[in-house]
This record gives C-alpha cells, sequence and structure tokens, in this order.
C-alpha cells in the first residue's frame, strides 16, 4: 500500500522515478591510532585538502549555473588553511590522521551552525567537503553513491553542493531529503534548474533502494509505491505543466491590467535560460560575483558580467541589486568586526558605513554597463534600507554616476512602515519577501522548523506588504516584488490585489502565475486580497484567498 511522506516544496514540479538513496559519506576508522610520523601524516592531510579542492574547481569549470559558483566557493572552503591547520594540529596531539582532518570541518561546520543564517547553510557545504577529504584519505571514491544509472529521484539526508556535483543532473528526476531547508543550496539550486524537490520529507531515508516515487513539489507530497490511479493523476500534472509553459504571453489579468512577470538572476546563464519566459529581470543577484573571492573584482570585471545579464534582455527591464553582503556573508576580501548578531549587522547598503569605496566602485559599474548596453533599461536598487535618509543617499549616488532608474528593497519593517517617505526619494521599491517575514516574525529564514512563521501569508507580513503597495499606489511609482512568495500563484493573485506592479521569481515559476494571473479579473485580485487581509491567521489567509480562485484555475494549479 501506498504511504505518503510530507515536507516543503521547492517549485512546482512533478516526477515519477525510482528511488536512488546516497549512502552517508564514509568515516574515520573507529580507534584510528596516532601516526608513526606525524610530519608525513600532517603533508598527506594537507594533500588530501587540496585534492578535494582540484576536484571541486573542475567540477565547477564543467557545471552550469547556480551550481558552478556554488561549486567554485567550496572548493575555496577546501583550502582554507584553518581547517589543514586544525588538522595538523591534532595529528601532533596523537590523533590519528583522518580523525583528525575530519574534526577539523566538523568543528567548524558546528561553529557556523550555531551563527544561524547564511553561516549555517555553510555548514552542509563544509560537511561535503569533510565527506570527500575521508574518503581521499581512505582511497576510496566519494562519487560511487551518486552514479545514476537511469533517471532517478535521488534521496538524501541533505545534499551538499560536492554530492551534486557527482551526479549527471540530467538524470535527476527529483530530490527528496530528510533535512535540509527551503533556502539551502539544494533548494536554490534545484528551483533555479527545475528541479522538483521536497525537503524535510521525514521518513525519505527508510525508502528502499528503487522503490518506486512519485513527487508533487507543489504540494510538498512524496508517494511511496504509487498506485497506478495515483501515478495517471500525477501524469496529468505533468501534461498541464507542459502546457501551461508553452504560454510565454506577457504578465496581465484577464482583464488587461498588466502585471510584469519578471526572473530572478544570479548570473549570465540564469538570464539566458529565463529569458525566453520572463519579460525581464525582477530581481539580478550581484553578490554571486562577491561571494568567497579573495580579492575584490575590479570595476572592469564587474562591468563585463553586469552587461553579459543586461543583453540577455534587450528592449526590457533588468532590477539589479547591489551586493547584499556583509555580516552573515561574509566577504574574505574585506576584514569586519565579528558581530553577535549578524543578521541585524553591516550587511546590504550598510556597508557603505565601513567600505564605502566597494559600495561607489559597484554602482559606478553598474552606471558603465548600462551605457554598454544602451537597448536595455538598468533599474538598480539597494538591499537592507531602513529609513527614508539612507534611500535618498543611495539615490544620489546612483544618480550621480548616471544611473537613470533608482529603486531600494522593502525587506525591514521600518521600510514598509516609512515607504511613502521612501518612495518620495527613489523612483521604485521592490519587496523582499523572505527577509521581510524574517525580521517581521523574528525567525530565522534558514530555520525550517519556523516556516510557519516565515510565510507572507502571517497577517503582520501581509499588512506591511499592503502598506507598502498603497504606498506606491498613491505616489504613482512601481512596487515589485522579488521574494519566494511571488512565484506562488495563489500569493500572485494577492499581491496584484493589493496593487504590485511586478513579480519577480525563479524561471520555473512564471507559467503557473502567468496562468492564475490571466485568469482573473483586476476586480477578482482585490476580493482575493481583501480576503487575505481581513484574516487572523496565516492559515485562514490562505484558505479564503483560495476559496476565492476561479474553478478552472483551482482544478489545474491544484490550488
Amino acid at each position: 500500500m501506498s504511504t505518503v511522506l510530507t515536507g516543503i516544496g521547492i517549485g512546482r514540479g512533478v516526477a515519477i522515478a525510482p528511488a536512488h538513496l546516497l549512502l552517508p559519506a564514509p568515516e574515520p576508522p573507529a580507534d584510528e591510532p596516532a601516526a608513526a610520523n606525524a610530519d608525513a601524516a600532517i603533508e598527506t592531510v594537507r594533500s588530501a585538502f587540496a585534492t578535494v579542492s582540484t576536484q571541486l574547481s573542475e567540477a565547477a569549470a564543467n557545471a552550469a549555473e547556480p551550481l558552478s559558483s556554488v561549486l567554485e566557493a567550496t572548493a575555496m572552503m577546501a583550502l582554507d588553511p584553518t581547517l589543514s591547520d586544525d588538522a595538523a594540529s591534532r595529528i601532533r596531539d596523537g590523533v590519528g590522521p583522518v580523525t583528525a582532518a575530519a574534526a577539523a570541518v566538523e568543528g567548524v561546520a558546528t561553529q557556523l551552525e550555531a551563527l544561524g543564517g547564511y553561516m549555517a547553510e555553510r555548514a552542509t557545504d563544509l560537511r561535503g567537503i569533510r565527506g570527500r577529504v575521508v574518503a581521499t584519505l581512505l582511497g576510496e571514491d566519494a562519487s560511487s553513491s551518486a552514479a545514476l544509472a537511469t533517471r532517478s529521484i535521488v534521496v538524501a539526508d541533505d545534499l551538499a553542493p560536492a554530492q551534486t556535483s557527482t551526479l549527471d543532473l540530467d538524470l535527476v528526476a527529483a530530490i527528496v531529503l530528510s533535512a535540509g531547508g527551503p533556502t539551502g543550496h539544494t533548494a536554490i539550486i534545484a528551483r533555479q534548474l527545475g528541479i522538483p524537490c521536497v525537503v524535510q520529507a521525514v521518513g525519505a531515508l527508510e525508502v528502499a533502494e528503487g522503490t518506486p516515487l512519485a513527487v508533487d513539489a507543489a504540494s510538498g507530497r512524496v508517494v511511496v509505491d504509487p498506485s497506478a490511479e495515483q501515478i495517471a493523476d500525477l501524469q496529468s500534472s505533468v501534461d498541464r505543466e507542459a502546457a501551461l509553459a508553452a504560454d510565454t504571453a506577457p504578465g496581465a489579468t484577464s482583464d488587461g491590467h498588466p502585471v510584469q512577470l519578471l526572473a530572478n538572476v544570479g548570473t549570465e546563464e540564469d538570464a539566458r535560460r529565463a529569458a525566453p519566459t520572463a519579460e525581464g529581470v525582477g530581481l539580478f543577484r550581484t553578490e554571486v560575483l562577491f561571494l568567497d573571492q579573495a580579492t575584490a573584482p575590479d570595476a572592469q570585471t564587474q562591468t563585463a558580467l553586469y552587461a553579459g545579464v543586461l543583453e540577455q534582455f534587450p528592449g526590457h527591464k533588468v532590477v539589479v541589486r547591489t551586493l547584499d553582503a556583509g555580516a552573515d556573508k561574509p566577504l574574505a576580501f574585506l576584514s569586519q568586526a565579528d558581530e553577535d548578531n549578524p543578521a541585524l549587522g553591516i550587511r546590504g547598503y550598510r556597508l557603505v558605513r565601513t567600505a564605502e569605496a566597494l559600495i561607489q566602485e559597484q554602482i559606478e559599474a553598474l552606471a558603465a554597463a548600462s551605457r554598454a548596453v544602451p537597448g536595455t533599461e538598468l533599474w538598480a536598487m539597494t538591499p537592507m534600507i531602513a529609513t527614508p535618509a539612507e534611500a535618498a543617499d543611495f539615490a544620489r549616488r546612483a544618480r550621480a554616476a548616471g544611473v537613470a532608474t533608482v529603486g531600494v528593497m522593502v525587506e525591514v519593517p521600518a521600510a514598509a512602515l516609512k515607504a511613502a517617505d521612501i518612495l518620495a526619494e527613489v523612483d521604485f521599491v521592490s519587496l523582499g519577501t523572505n527577509d521581510l517575514a524574517q525580521y517581521t516574525m523574528a525567525s530565522d529564514r534558514l530555520r525550517g522548523e519556523l516556516s510557519d512563521l516565515l510565510s507572507i501569508w502571517q497577517p503582520a507580513v501581509l499588512e506591511l506588504v499592503a502598506t507598502t503597495a498603497r504606498a506606491g499606489l498613491d505616489a504613482g511609482k512601481p512596487v515589485g516584488v522579488c521574494g519566494e512568495s511571488a512565484g506562488d500563484p495563489l500569493m500572485a493573485l494577492v499581491l496584484t490585489g493589493l496593487g504590485i506592479t511586478s513579480l519577480s521569481m525563479a524561471a520555473s515559476a512564471l507559467p503557473a502565475v502567468r496562468y492564475a494571473v490571466r485568469h482573473h479579473t483586476r476586480e477578482q485580485c482585490e476580493r482575493i486580497a481583501s480576503a487575505a487581509l481581513s484574516a487572523r491567521t496565516a492559515e485562514e489567509a490562505q484558505r479564503a484567498a483560495a476559496g476565492l480562485v476561479a474553478d478552472d484555475v483551482r482544478t489545474v494549479l491544484g490550488l
């Protein structure tokens, strides 16, 4: 009899295929003896770290984005002398070399988990390095369990980039993790590549190798050994998703009210992949160029990268977010004081307080890229704005450099509450609903067990979105949403009803959102939004909105 596992779905895809379980990474031998020659053992361990780094760099060169950038960053982590030096110290203290290497990596991973936020996310990456180093020292093949002979659904506890690199992604029908989180690297990669994924699927590791699985990412369900009837239902979903993807018309309600449907990208490859279905870019994450770099990229390098993305969207707008780094997304080339609460520290535009030249150079590089690709509209915005004064400062710098259209992110409750004053300083704003929910609900966005609090359906979060949208309507200026909530077809109707003018999301989410918006009038969207705003709980808000969705849309999208 079929059983159903539930978790957090990433995207809307559906997949039916046999399970392929990734074996746990190898462990050091129990009671490993001390090395007979400590110096020789230390050199062997250092060589193992270097070998793993080289393997990951080679994998990055052969991988598509966003996996390529993540792998390159992980390769640099493997070369961090802190790891090999710690292992060397342990070896000299009499710890066996394999045990010492594993303990050194695990010690740093545990520290990162304690910091939370982006740093906790990197703990999984480090443990991927740990597994490879241990395998190298033991003379084992770290990728043997990842070999796929046929199209399969990959099942694991968690999936580090190092493990992902060993998979033939063309044969990965879906990914099911018993752990992980909706904003971890696996989820990001799956979302960008359109691979159905379910994380925090408790019980997934109890599935036997080769067991047929049916994954429905939209509902976060994994059916173990599905019946013929269940397979037929899911195959119908596959066919419907393919039909939705064939429609690439501009976003608009059924009565012609325009709602721009844009893509979130981080690289030129992302932009190239999104161009056929998106009307432009609503969030270009420029920090991909900066994170884990040993030195700051110069203005020429930045300009070339930005121009490469702009060239993918001639005649359309590309909204570029300036560097969202610092504090919980540290820059190797920028020395920052340790912070007890990095999510509330020097990040985003706040870097202008400690690294003004870095921010100024990026602004000038964006202006140069805009001049180099005149057929595309570059809209520049900056993250982590809390006051109108900060917005005015960024606007002054950007306009002086030659950026024509300037905006800011609304991710902090203070910015939403003062949206009218902020819009008096800039040309547009864009809501980052992931961080807005985190800061409003005082909940770490990487903690999956707090996902109910992090929902944009929470009444307090919805009210802040509505406040910002009203300020935009009053000012006659665009207000977009570029958080993952924009990719939820039901929430897209609410946002449209609130007066949001553009929705930006992973390219794989565009077809379903386009269908939902185009099958409702603006007035219907406004009624749906009003019902959601009137609810007292997140669950009530979602039910109230879903209850007003057109029957045919509910059927097609499974709402």
